[in-house]
C-alpha cells in the first residue's frame, strides 16, 4: 500500500507563517490568500491595520534604542528613515532590543542621510551601549590582581575582555556628538571637528561611555585580539607615541574593560 506524504499541523503552521510574516513590512506584497476573516471572508482590512500596528511598534523600537539619532534628524526624518529600513531588513528575532544591528550602515549609506556624515558612527555607539547594558554579568577585573603580577612578568599578560566592552572609531566626532544628544537639555554649538575614539563598558552593572586617547583603541583593540600587553604596548607606542602605557592600564581596568587576566607561556 502507497503511504501518503501528509504535512504535519508544524510543518503547516510554519508555511502559514511563511506566508503571513513576509508582508507585514512590506506593504508592496498583497495579502496572503490564506488569510481569511470570519466565516471564511476575505481580511485584507484587518491585515492591513495589524502590518500599521506592526510597523509602527518597530519604527518605536527603534526610536527607543537610537534616541540620539531620532533628536538630531528630528522625529519625522526619522521614523521615514526607520520605515524604509524596516523594508530593507525585517527583524529576524523575536527579541526587540536584538532589532536594528544593521541600522547603522543603513544610515551610512541612506540617500537622505548624507549631509550628516558622523550620524552612522553615533548610531553605532547607541547599538554597542545597548549591547554593552544586555551582556552576560561578569565580574571585571580586579586591580589587586593586575597589581600582583611581578613586573617582569606584565609582557607576557593576555588579558579577556569583558563581555560588554565595545569599542567604535569614527573619523568625526560622534562621541561628543553623541553625548550631547541623549538627554532632551538644550545642545549648544557643538566646536569638535576631530576623529574620536570611544569605549564603551559596564563597571559595576553600569554602562559608561568614554572618549579613548590617541592610541588608546589600537592598544585595546590588540589586547581584545590576544595579543599580549608588551607586543600591544609596542604597537601602540608605534602608532602614537605618546601614548602613555600606565595611564591606559590603570584606566580600562578602572572601567571593567577586562575580565581576567591569564600568562602568555601557560
Amino acid at each position: 500500500m502507497q503511504q501518503l506524504d501528509i504535512p504535519s499541523k508544524r510543518t503547516k503552521s510554519l508555511g502559514y507563517a511563511a506566508d503571513f510574516a513576509p508582508a507585514l513590512t512590506n506593504p508592496d506584497i498583497d495579502t496572503p490568500a490564506d488569510v481569511i476573516g470570519p466565516k471564511g471572508k476575505g481580511a485584507v482590512k484587518r491585515y492591513n491595520v495589524y502590518r500599521n500596528n506592526v510597523t509602527v511598534s518597530l519604527i518605536d523600537a527603534l526610536a527607543g534604542i537610537f534616541p540620539a539619532v531620532q533628536r538630531l534628524t528630528g522625529p519625522d526624518f526619522f521614523r521615514a528613515m526607520a520605515r524604509f529600513h524596516l523594508r530593507e531588513t525585517p527583524p529576524s528575532s523575536p527579541l526587540l532590543f536584538e532589532y536594528g544591528r544593521e541600522f547603522p550602515a543603513f544610515i551610512e549609506r541612506y540617500e537622505y542621510a548624507q549631509s550628516l556624515p558622523w550620524l552612522a558612527d553615533v548610531a553605532r555607539i547607541e547599538r554597542a551601549w545597548l549591547d554593552a547594558y544586555h551582556a552576560a554579568d561578569v565580574p571585571p577585573l580586579d586591580a589587586d590582581v593586575l597589581a600582583s603580577v611581578s613586573p617582569e612578568r606584565l609582557a607576557d599578560l593576555i588579558f579577556l575582555p569583558h563581555p560588554a566592552t565595545r569599542i567604535v572609531r569614527s573619523h568625526y566626532p560622534a562621541l561628543t556628538i553623541f553625548a550631547a544628544n541623549r538627554s532632551e537639555e538644550h545642545v549648544g554649538l557643538i566646536e569638535a571637528s576631530e576623529p574620536e575614539d570611544a569605549l564603551i563598558a559596564r563597571p559595576d552593572m553600569e554602562v559608561i561611555v568614554r572618549h579613548l586617547p590617541p592610541g588608546g583603541a589600537d592598544f585595546i583593540g590588540y589586547l581584545i585580539s590576544g595579543e599580549p600587553l608588551g607586543v600591544a604596548a609596542a604597537k601602540a607606542i608605534e602608532a602614537c607615541p605618546s601614548f602613555d602605557i600606565a595611564a591606559s592600564v590603570a584606566g580600562m581596568t578602572e572601567a571593567g574593560v577586562f575580565s581576567s587576566i591569564t600568562l602568555g607561556d601557560l
